[in-house]
């Protein structure tokens, strides 16, 4: 389930706007702040969670090896 870099890309894909209020927590947790922005972070378990969590908001992508963080 875990890439081997141990990192992921969550990419905000969708709008905050009339989602409940632990769903704009999630983002806001995961460092998503506007529309298409993205974050690399450690892929943990915690992470994967919160990203499935908010599967309609977000998307994500493995990070290779050499890829900018």
């Amino acid at each position: 389930m875990s890439s081997p870099s141990g990192k992921i890309r969550v990419t905000q894909i969708g709008s905050p706007i009339g989602r409940i209020k632990s769903q704009r927590a999630t983002l806001v947790g995961l460092g998503l702040k506007k529309m298409h922005s993205s974050r690399v972070l450690e892929d943990t378990p915690a992470t994967r969670g919160m990203a499935e969590k908010i599967s309609h908001l977000v998307r994500l992508e493995e990070v290779g090896e050499g890829s900018g963080s």
